[in-house]
């Protein structure tokens, strides 16, 4: 897609934060499981509460 306006450029960059928390919800439980430490575990969860 060409981005030729500011909307398209907002659109575009939209997508792809979008793509990021949709990639970042699919992480987040494997990185709470793999952290060692319970206070990163605790974060990792938090956030994915937080996300969805």
């Amino acid at each position: 897609m060409a981005i030729k306006t500011a909307e398209d450029l907002f659109i575009h960059e939209l997508s792809d934060i979008y793509s990021a928390e949709k990639q970042l919800t699919k992480a987040l439980p494997r990185l709470a499981r793999a952290a060692e430490n319970p206070d990163l575990a605790a974060a990792f969860e938090t956030h994915l509460e937080e996300t969805l």
